[in-house]
């Protein structure tokens, strides 16, 4: 019981992330965000007993990616302009 609710709310929030980042129009908080996404993506594969590809998505898709997204920002303009 308590894991279906873990598992709903762990979900709830790749919903709201992966929303966040595309509306988003601060580039750097796109990228932090999607680095939260990555960690709660991490926090599923782990409960879903896959703890070898929640160890790579953590290590990979949260640190190095986010890091590298917020380094490319830091180069670019950080707002998205509209048109």
């Amino acid at each position: 019981m308590i894991e279906d609710i873990i598992h709903v709310l762990i979900l709830a929030g790749l919903i709201v992330t992966a929303y966040l980042a595309v509306k988003l129009r601060d580039l750097l908080a796109a990228a932090v965000v999607l680095g939260v996404f990555s960690f709660l993506l991490s926090l599923e594969f782990y409960i879903l007993q896959a703890p070898d590809v929640a160890i790579a998505e953590a290590g990979i898709g949260a640190g190095l990616t986010t890091a590298i997204f917020v380094i490319a920002v830091k180069k670019t303009a950080r707002w998205e302009v509209e048109e």
